[in-house]
């Protein structure tokens, strides 16, 4: 899974979030950045509002959280939901002795930055993607 940081950074770079079943996402404050949650139709949903969009997690009695903003959450993308973003740019993934390297078209100028983790391999190609920039 990639990490909280990783996932905030793709978010500052323009990676949008447009929920739906099955993505994962954790309430973006100190206290909760460890828990992981996963939308799902029956207990954790999306509530569209005149005023904005919420997460509602419905049926939860342990928990004292009825919904939180979808402003206040942070969306931990999927190893197949950033390959989709990177679309015909990517090129493959490899092993290396450092772990998993992303590689993208040579016309995108992108030395694969090897990550211990496949889906943070994927998160820091897909940042140098949406910023233009080589991360090495």
């Amino acid at each position: 899974m990639i990490t909280s940081d990783l996932a905030r950074q793709l978010h500052t770079a323009g990676l949008l979030w447009s929920p739906l079943p099955g993505d994962r996402f954790t309430v973006d404050t100190q206290s909760m950045l460890g828990d992981v949650f996963y939308l799902a139709d029956m207990t954790v949903d999306v509530q569209r509002f005149v005023g904005g969009s919420v997460i509602g997690f419905n049926g939860v009695s342990e928990w004292a959280l009825d919904s939180v903003a979808l402003e206040e959450t942070l969306w931990l993308p999927r190893e197949d939901q950033m390959r989709a973003v990177l679309g015909e740019a990517f090129v493959g993934l490899t092993r290396t002795d450092e772990g998993y390297a992303v590689s993208l078209a040579e016309s995108l100028s992108y030395d694969a930055a090897p990550h211990q983790d496949a889906e943070c391999a994927y998160a820091v190609a897909l940042l140098a993607f949406l910023s233009g920039n080589d991360p090495m």
